[in-house]
């Protein structure tokens, strides 16, 4: 089974390397930039077929180290 883990800094957290990306779009003249986020992405494989069973684990695994959930929010998608 396929999965994928997003993990991005929850809404108030200061992003510095969101807002280094920002200016250095705006340097090489990208237009319409309002802001820049950035996050993480974990693409992972679990063997199996039970969606709920890998949606559980991905979670405990981001609970316990893929996300710092004092700052950070995850999204886990079971893509099949």
């Amino acid at each position: 089974m396929k999965a994928r883990v997003t993990v991005t800094l929850k809404n108030g957290i200061l992003d510095p390397q969101g807002k280094a990306i920002e200016g250095a779009l705006k340097s090489l003249g990208v237009e319409g930039i309002a802001s820049v986020r950035q996050g993480k992405v974990f693409d992972i494989e679990l063997p199996g077929a039970d969606k709920a069973k890998t949606e559980a684990a991905l979670k405990d695994a981001a609970d316990k180290l893929l996300a710092n959930t004092v700052i950070e929010n995850y999204r886990v998608e079971v893509l099949g």
